[in-house]
């Protein structure tokens, strides 16, 4: 879109002021019980439905670029295959979570985080750091729990209609509403954008990216739907059911396939009831499913189908006003089915955990224990211990340890002429210490940790298939804080990494891949009577896409700017240039990113 046409008039013209609210942080991933943000014991980002509209987000890879601890890999934009990495450890180390289902492939082992889409969602809590010893497999670097939108008291419908450059079209609508006893939300979006060029590949001999060349944009089309309800009984016993459905076709450039139709669906439902005054139980049920057709040119080529069915029994016992004991067991099955004939084509996986949480005084104190019995790899036992002091002037002092696991996915062990059969699960350690602060309008943390992966699964090129030859180290610093100042709110969130390679090869000592040792993320906003103001600056540094360290990714920083008015009670319009340098950048060798462009928002919110 030629921005010379841009028509900022209409953004300043008829705004009237409008508020802004914040909830309260409550968070449940980082511990599996409700507690706020201050009271936790790990490093946790919460990401409201008001911070993504603040910040006019169009992707979920626009939600969580360069948080504290989080690196982003995409290959040519929207719809495009989007890696998320905690604390430099793999994709695949990173747990996720959609309303308590686990969400993800048993194939590649990660979410498709391209194909859930901004508007169905409430919040996103990230825990960073290991969790196995609370959920089992993956969680080495961390949780990512979304959470669907939620009705609340009365009937309150909501609508937005968007578009901008690259030829984008966005529209989204829903309702939620009930009372104390019965809540209700439904939800419906869309997405249609043309793209831009995915990927400047190189063909054989000599290959590399995408192993083609096709300068065509790769467009994206979506659309998803989302339902959730619930009851709450006289005798408190409380029933919710939901599900969120999104189906995305994608053209991106490739050798071997170039368009892909895919399907990410959520199927939920809890029952909590207290048996007695001290006891809550929670049983929570729900399938999640990745579909995936794949084409070349139109003409179809394979088909990858996972289903993931799993059951969790909680209980949790407070003992007084200072003690809580939560103890519960998870099951989780995997299937595989499609076109690709995998010599083993399910799995399942038996997990039993045991928490102890104590505030005591100035301390708190947590310990969890989890023994899980995997149908291919046995049983394995992680756990975790963490430590809180409150000092005097707002301040507060943590310190942690904690053990997981990861079993390999089954691309990893049985993809034909890729497998290795003979992988064994990667093991983690991770030591961290941490500093928290508020008052005089500022709230700021400082996060240490090193982590150390055994195991860790990397291609061997002798054998030509993943091998267990890696171990790695990763040091890390996090610092956050949030303040307001001469009118502005301001958040800034710094990340420092040493994801190094202790593989005892050649690479021994190299950065792990498509980690940057240095990110940085900036916003700014400012409520000026009439409309709000908003930047966004993110930035990181040299990094690598593989890990002989040969293909070197420059560093790059971004600037987004908002624009956010009130043309009537209940309506407001936003603007946003994203990339306003137009600076050329990759998180991943040879595929795009956007550059300047444009959207416009038109929301509706009683």
């Amino acid at each position: 879109m030629n921005l010379s046409r841009l028509p900022a008039a209409v953004l300043l013209l008829a705004c009237q002021p409008v508020a802004a609210a914040e909830p309260a942080p409550v968070i449940v991933t980082a511990t599996r019980t409700a507690e706020t943000a201050d009271e936790t014991l790990a490093p946790v980002t919460v990401i409201t439905r008001a911070d993504m509209e603040r910040t006019q987000a169009q992707t979920l890879q626009d939600v969580l670029r360069h948080l504290p601890g989080v690196t982003v890999a995409n290959n040519g934009g929207a719809g495009k295959s989007t890696s998320v990495f905690l604390r430099g450890t793999e994709s695949d180390h990173v747990l996720v979570l959609v309303d308590g289902i686990e969400v993800g492939s048993a194939t590649t082992g990660t979410a498709a985080f391209q194909h859930i889409p901004v508007e169905q969602i409430e919040r996103i809590e990230i825990v960073r750091g290991p969790r196995s010893s609370l959920y089992g497999s993956e969680a080495i670097g961390g949780v990512i729990q979304i959470f669907t939108r939620r009705g609340g008291a009365g009937h309150r419908p909501w609508l937005s209609l968007g578009g901008g450059s690259y030829r984008t079209a966005t529209a989204a609508a829903g309702i939620g509403g009930g009372d104390r006893r019965r809540w209700f939300s439904l939800a419906a979006n869309g997405i249609d954008t043309g793209g831009f060029n995915a990927c400047d590949g190189k063909p054989s001999p000599g290959g590399a990216g995408c192993f083609t060349i096709e300068p065509d944009r790769d467009g994206y089309r979506n659309l998803a739907a989302s339902a959730r309800a619930g009851l709450r009984l006289d005798n408190g016993l409380e029933l919710e059911a939901r599900v969120l459905r999104s189906e995305g076709t994608t053209a991106y450039d490739g050798s071997f396939v170039n368009e892909s139709e895919a399907v990410q669906e959520v199927l939920g439902t809890t029952l909590r009831f207290a048996p007695a005054e001290n006891w809550l139980v929670s049983v929570v049920g729900g399938r999640s499913r990745d579909l995936s057709d794949n084409f070349k040119d139109g003409t179809f080529k394979s088909r990858f189908d996972t289903v993931r069915d799993s059951l969790s029994w909680q209980n949790d016992f407070t003992v007084g006003t200072t003690h809580l004991v939560t103890a519960g067991i998870d099951y989780q099955d995997d299937r595989v089915a499609g076109t690709t004939a995998y010599t083993v084509t399910s799995r399942d996986n038996k997990g039993a955990f045991l928490q102890y949480q104590a505030s005591l005084d100035r301390h708190d104190l947590q310990v969890a224990l989890r023994r899980d019995d995997n149908e291919q790899f046995g049983r394995y036992t992680t756990g975790s211990l963490a430590w809180g002091l409150a000092l005097d002037a707002g301040l507060r002092v943590t310190a942690g340890y904690g053990t997981a696991f990861k079993a390999p996915t089954f691309n990893e062990l049985y993809f034909p002429g890729y497998g290795n059969a003979a992988l064994q699960p990667e093991k983690s350690e991770t030591i961290e210490l941490g500093l928290r602060g508020h008052g005089t309008g500022a709230r700021w943390t400082i996060d240490l940790f090193e982590t150390r992966i055994d195991n860790l699964i990397a291609f061997d090129s002798a054998i030509f298939a993943p091998n267990n030859i890696a171990r790695a180290r990763i040091r890390g610093l996090e610092a956050t804080v949030a303040t307001r100042a001469a009118g502005w709110h301001l958040t800034a969130a710094l990340t420092l990494l040493d994801p190094e390679s202790r593989s005892g090869d050649a690479n021994d000592g190299n950065l792990l891949p498509r980690r940057a040792r240095e990110s940085l993320r900036l916003d700014a906003d400012r409520d000026l009577g009439n409309y709000t103001l908003g930047v966004t600056v993110t930035g990181a540094g040299t990094r690598y896409d593989d890990l002989a360290n040969t293909r070197r990714l420059g560093g790059y920083a971004t600037v987004d700017l908002r624009l956010d008015c009130a043309l009537a009670p209940h309506w407001r319009l936003q603007g946003r240039i994203e990339n306003l340098l137009d600076k050329d950048y990759e998180t991943a060798a040879f595929y795009n990113q956007p550059g300047i462009s444009l959207y416009l928002t038109l929301r509706y919110q009683p």
